[in-house]
């Protein structure tokens, strides 16, 4: 199963930049988006135009116009699709979660969208719950020993080994202890395995966002903030990952690069 999470900084634009056309050439099984920025006849639309139109969709759009908003693309059937976090979370478009039949077994599949923060404020304060409600939903499938996979942007570098410019960001909101906790409790009490982290191996990097501002594309000096931390079950079925990063400038589709991972099902 080639499971490929991108956050496209808005579907219609990332498609008016080829990044659909870039998607659909990967021939993944499982695609997940974050930041659609769209309703869902709107979402809809651009999938069919770009070669999604017959996959199965999962899609919690933002109640905010023009914002957030997540999504799981299937080739494989979907057995039940959730997007409820918590309650307090349900109408911003920052989860979804589906259990995909691939070949007869079940791999629960989320994409997320955590906010942006800012440290010191109500701001950080919302992201914080948010990140601990998606800690008590992966505790859970620890506990049904499911395969399970947490897909899409967390806006959290969890080590230095994931900012370039780590020592400039100390105290930042995407660069905070108390953020990074979350990641180190998820692995810790949960088994949630950094599977980019695992087939990759040490840093710098690799990074999957860099400011569209500047030469921070040019002189690599980004952040990974997006992931796919998988259930132990499923993390042990990893063969290979990548990240989708442009060669060029001019031929970025999105502030983001695709975080690609295939598992042998």
């Amino acid at each position: 199963m080639l499971l490929v999470s991108a956050n496209v900084n808005g579907i219609r634009a990332a498609a008016r930049r080829g990044g659909l056309a870039w998607l659909a050439a990967r021939d993944a099984d499982v695609v997940t988006l974050q930041e659609v920025r769209a309703d869902d006849s709107q979402l809809r639309s651009a999938l069919a135009d770009g070669g999604f139109g017959d996959w199965h969709v999962a899609h919690a759009p933002g109640s905010a116009k023009g914002r957030a908003g997540v999504a799981v693309l299937s080739r494989h059937p979907l057995k039940d699709v959730r997007a409820s976090l918590a309650g307090e979370f349900d109408d911003q478009g920052r989860w979804v979660e589906a259990d995909v039949l691939v070949d007869g077994e079940v791999v629960t599949v989320a994409s997320a969208y955590v906010h942006t923060g800012e440290a010191r404020t109500p701001r950080q304060e919302e992201k914080e719950r948010f990140l601990g409600a998606v800690g008590d939903r992966v505790g859970e499938w620890a506990a049904d020993g499911r395969l399970a996979v947490l897909t899409g942007d967390l806006n959290v570098a969890h080590t230095a080994d994931d900012l370039k410019n780590w020592k400039g960001n100390r105290g930042k909101a995407g660069f905070l202890p108390a953020e990074q906790a979350h990641l180190d409790r998820w692995a810790a009490e949960h088994g949630l395995v950094d599977v980019t982290r695992r087939l990759h191996g040490p840093g710098p990097g690799p990074y999957s966002w860099w400011s569209w501002r500047g030469q921070a594309f040019d002189n690599d000096s980004g952040w990974r903030i997006d992931y796919q931390l998988a259930t132990a079950p499923l993390a042990e079925r990893a063969v290979s990952g990548s990240i989708g990063r442009a060669d060029s400038y001019a031929e970025r589709w999105s502030d983001h690069a695709a975080v690609l991972v295939d598992y042998a099902l």
